[in-house]
């Protein structure tokens, strides 16, 4: 399991200039990301606007990705829709593609009961039977929680090898570990806390703004530096909660961050995710200087 370690950013949906899925935008997105030295990355999550987007959307981008970063970091698939026969669409033409991964949050919207999300994740995996399945628990935006009697009851299935835990307690990443699984930590605003609790790395929708930042965190991690990696978190929430203070969408803000950057241009956000106003630009562009401050002082 030692490829699922590090830092993988989630990858932001990229569309062109009438708001469709851009291949190109996507093959220039997934470059830049490598050029900045990430572990890996994981493609049509919350980040990538999945719930907005069709299969034929989430294929687009997936192929995209794929040829360019097959073979030189790790991909991790999220093939999650909100009913079974498209999920198994997604999870088989994820494996047909070569993925490292595919990842599910349970079904959203009725309540189910537990047999019947493992049925659901169960027959996802199915549809990929050769390729490794990673729950995706986010009870917040999911509405369902992953309980240790239904990660016990997936781990019945061989390709069930860990949990994308974005859930704020990191006593669940503890919990989830002694279950014998790998864990990744999903709030982005406590890396190293997830880290000291036993994640073998982080997905986090916030990474692709500042990539140096995380890496530099897991290398003073792993170096025992506590103190140091506390220090760039903290700077690091903060320029967070600068992010978070639009009303345009977080990742319509981190879109404009990756511009100022001198990344690609990958679109804005799909209605109905709010779009920045004019007011926003002015934020963006203190959150993209702190960002740059940070870089220089710490990396």
């Amino acid at each position: 399991m030692k490829k699922y370690q590090g830092v993988f950013p989630a990858l932001y949906a990229c569309y062109d200039e009438n708001g469709e899925v851009s291949s190109e935008r996507v093959k220039a997105f997934t470059q830049y990301l490598i050029d900045k030295g990430v572990n890996g990355l994981y493609v049509g999550g919350s980040s990538g606007e999945c719930i907005y987007q069709s299969v034929a959307d989430r294929k687009k981008t997936l192929e995209a990705c794929m040829e360019v970063a097959k073979g030189k970091i790790v991909i991790i698939a999220h093939v999650a829709c909100n009913n079974t026969k498209d999920s198994q669409e997604l999870a088989a033409h994820a494996e047909s593609l070569g993925v490292d991964a595919i990842a599910s949050i349970p079904p959203i919207y009725f309540r189910l009961p537990e047999h019947a999300i493992a049925k659901y994740w169960n027959d996802i995996s199915d549809a990929a039977p050769n390729t490794d399945f990673i729950i995706y628990n986010i009870p917040q935006l999911a509405g369902v929680s992953l309980t240790i009697n239904l990660l016990r009851e997936m781990k019945k299935n061989p390709r069930v090898i860990g949990v994308k835990n974005s859930s704020m307690p990191v006593q669940d990443i503890q919990m989830f570990k002694d279950e014998d699984v790998i864990v990744f930590n999903g709030p982005d605003e406590q890396f190293i806390s997830g880290l000291a609790m036993g994640a073998c790395g982080g997905i986090g929708g916030t990474y692709a703004a500042m990539p140096e930042l995380f890496i530099k965190m897991r290398e003073l991690f792993l170096e025992g530096k506590m103190e140091e990696a506390r220090v760039i978190q903290n700077d690091v929430c903060r320029i967070i909660y600068k992010m978070c203070s639009t009303k345009g969408n977080m990742y319509a803000v981190i879109k404009e961050i990756i511009r100022i950057q001198g990344g690609p241009d990958i679109g804005s956000v799909r209605a109905p995710l709010a779009e920045l106003v004019e007011a926003d630009y002015a934020i963006c562009k203190e959150a993209a200087d702190m960002i740059a401050t940070a870089i220089t002082k710490y990396c």
